[in-house]
């Protein structure tokens, strides 16, 4: 009797879904359709500030929820940061439509490799396989339409925290303490410098996470603020040996309340200062 599924999918392969669709169908991977005419360019939404920092017991991961399509707000409640899997998460910026199509391919690479192998990959391996595909979509990004994630996990070996970043040729880069990618990241890292400490908890990793994404937004124009009027706050996640975890927007909107009351004070005492030193 001859089974309803083609033979490619009865018979035994590779533990990487990517190389299995290669075979079997690749005009389905990203990177992999036709290629774009020449000199032009699709107007296309992008993605924008992503934070990561290590601390005590693992990493934390924000993105703000603007997309920019040239000067226009293409979206104000975009998602950038997803579970890779348990104990990992991945950022997007670039090309918004590519790069979420990429998590969710990369998202079925890792639960193919634990179905087939019975075990988790290393946080090495899965940073390596996410090198892969970014590399199989280098003909766009070379055309204009790049994919640029932020990677970090917990080591479930190591017990530690770990953040990786890209280039769009595929480079892989680990980053220790903390790092950012997209238009707003120059104004981000130097908040994460300014902020970051080691041996920082949970909660405090959050509010630098928090701060930073409110610097970037305050020079970056393609990095959305959080919005208190709409209730529209970053994503955040931790990842520790407990698993990903985004935190919920109640705890956020607390912690955003925070960080913009302490600097509407800073700027009420500023202006303070200036008169008072205006009226000697």
């Amino acid at each position: 009797m001859t089974g309803r599924l083609p033979a490619a999918f009865t018979t035994p392969g590779s533990s990487s879904f990517t190389e299995f669709l290669a075979g079997y169908a690749p005009e389905l991977l990203p990177g992999r359709g036709t290629a774009l005419p020449v000199g032009e360019i699709p107007a296309a939404p992008h993605g924008t500030t992503i934070v990561a920092l290590a601390f005590d017991g693992g990493v934390v991961m924000a993105g703000d929820r603007r997309a920019t399509m040239g000067s226009q707000i293409a979206s104000r409640e975009i998602e950038k940061v997803f579970p890779a899997d348990e104990f990992s998460a991945v950022g997007i910026a670039g090309t918004a439509g590519l790069a979420v199509e990429l998590v969710r391919l990369f998202q079925l690479e890792l639960e193919h490799y634990e179905k087939i192998e019975g075990s988790l990959l290393s946080l090495d391996g899965k940073a390596n396989r996410l090198s892969t595909m970014i590399r199989g979509n280098l003909g766009l990004a070379m055309q204009g339409l790049a994919v640029v994630p932020l990677f970090a996990g917990y080591d479930t070996d190591r017990t530690i925290g770990r953040i990786f970043s890209y280039d769009v040729t595929g480079g892989r880069y680990e980053e220790h303490q903390h790092h950012s990618v997209g238009s707003g990241s120059v104004f981000a890292r130097g908040s994460l410098k300014k902020l970051w400490r080691p041996g920082l908890d949970a909660d405090h990793a959050v509010r630098v996470a928090v701060e930073a994404l409110v610097d970037a937004a305050d020079d970056d124009s393609a990095t959305g603020g959080p919005d208190e009027s709409r209730a529209i706050y970053p994503v955040v996640a931790t990842v520790t040996a407990a698993g990903y975890l985004r935190v919920p927007d109640t705890q956020l909107a607390a912690t955003v309340t925070e960080v913009l009351a302490a600097r509407a004070e800073q700027h009420r005492q500023h202006r303070q200062d200036r008169q008072d030193g205006a009226q000697r």
